[in-house]
């Protein structure tokens, strides 16, 4: 870990800094050597970071549903050249540039956030060390030495033993429990996240290796967080869940107002926005109407939840413009109303039974097994010419060996 913390060192300076002058304002509040002081501090610097990663998290989203839409392609390409590796690589990266998809992009995120928790780590690992580290000076350092959360210090961790817990003037139980319930509680909040997301956000119509790959991500993570908990001191327990009660209602936010295309939410989303247009007879805001928009330029392409929506607006009596907004339109009622009646006016499926009565062929008519049928012996008049349906009947009847149905007129020559 020294290794670690000497490659993020650099770091460890504008973090400490913006700790102190976050304690310097919530100290004056609730005194400086409190725990919600030095707590508080932690909890506003994990807020600071996600509003700087913000840009990055809109990327992340873009590259994510980009990534969803191209596993198809990247399927297909993968079983074209499953014998050329190369060439697959190469019609890979053709995928990616094309439609200008960056796969490590739903990495930024956690990638632009580690430098910030490694040095968190070293300057509450410094702490528990009675070292200085960055502009946290003596005084500052005997101060957060002193703060506990709910009875447990900063610096503390799950593992510690007895003795190093009392030098921080604190119990083992109430360490282990504040921790525990910590770490409970990040991993809960992470695999929530990650249901919500696999749930209510993802496009069901596509079944991709990615959809598992996520489904096992979200088993895998609170399970890494937990058992890699135990080394973490209080306050980066802090920083972690705080980031994941952050992450939870970031990602919330997102499926509720701008869900995946085709995903359970969008549906959601489609229906609230179908009944707030046909309460108000117009779409007000600009986000609405720029959604609108989309749908109309799309056309046929919609997927289902899209379909609902236009259908629902016509049975309203309104038809979506391609500005975005709505319009009145009785035909698009009409057209609703008589596409819902063909609906409804199909035929139900019949039996074989009811078809042959139907075709004028009673299953009385047919002989019993076992019984010579009686018309069979009846003389026929040559003279007389079969009409309706006994003539249609004598066509179908072959002989053996010739063909069913009516027969071509042989060629004089084959007279």
């Amino acid at each position: 870990m020294d290794t670690i913390a000497s490659f993020f060192s650099f770091i460890t300076t504008p973090v400490s800094w913006v700790i102190v002058q976050f304690h310097s304002l919530y100290g004056a509040v609730f005194g400086p050597d409190t725990g919600w002081a030095w707590g508080l501090s932690i909890v506003s610097l994990v807020v600071l970071i996600r509003i700087c990663l913000i840009p990055l998290f809109v990327k992340q989203i873009k590259s994510t549903r980009n990534m969803q839409v191209l596993q198809p392609k990247m399927k297909a390409i993968q079983e074209r050249y499953k014998n050329d590796k190369q060439r697959q690589s190469e019609e890979m990266m053709k995928l990616y540039k094309e439609t200008g998809t960056n796969p490590l992009s739903s990495c930024l995120p956690i990638l632009a956030q580690s430098p910030f928790f490694f040095a968190l780590y070293h300057v509450l690992s410094s702490i528990a060390s009675g070292k200085t580290i960055g502009v946290i000076n003596q005084s500052l350092l005997d101060s957060a030495r002193q703060a506990h959360i709910f009875g447990a210090p900063l610096a503390a961790k799950f593992m510690d033993s007895s003795d190093k817990v009392a030098s921080l003037n604190a119990s083992l139980t109430d360490v282990r429990i504040v921790t525990a319930i910590m770490i409970v509680l990040m991993s809960a909040s992470q695999f929530y996240t990650q249901r919500q997301l696999m749930t209510k956000n993802v496009d069901l119509t596509v079944k991709t290796p990615y959809m598992q790959q996520q489904k096992m991500l979200m088993y895998i993570f609170p399970v890494i967080f937990a058992v890699t908990g135990v080394n973490f001191p209080v306050g980066v327990l802090v920083y972690w869940l705080t980031t994941n009660v952050w992450t939870m209602g970031q990602q919330m936010y997102v499926i509720n107002q701008n869900p995946t295309p085709g995903s359970k939410a969008q549906d959601q989303y489609l229906q609230r926005l179908l009944k707030s247009i046909t309460s108000q007879g117009q779409v007000r805001s600009r986000r609405k109407r720029t959604i609108v928009q989309a749908i109309v330029a799309k056309g046929p392409d919609r997927n289902d939840n899209e379909r609902r929506f236009v259908t629902g607006l016509a049975k309203a009596g309104l038809a979506a413009q391609a500005d975005g907004t709505v319009a009145k339109s009785d035909t698009a009622t009409v057209e609703a109303e008589a596409g819902g009646a063909a609906r409804r006016q199909q035929p139900k499926r019949q039996t074989k039974a009811q078809r042959q009565a139907a075709a004028g062929h009673s299953p009385a008519d047919k002989p019993a097994p076992g019984k010579p049928s009686l018309e069979k012996d009846e003389p026929q008049d040559s003279t007389s010419k079969p009409s309706g349906k006994s003539a249609a009947g004598s066509a179908r009847q072959a002989k053996p060996g010739q063909r069913k149905g009516q027969q071509r007129p042989k060629h004089p020559s084959k007279k």
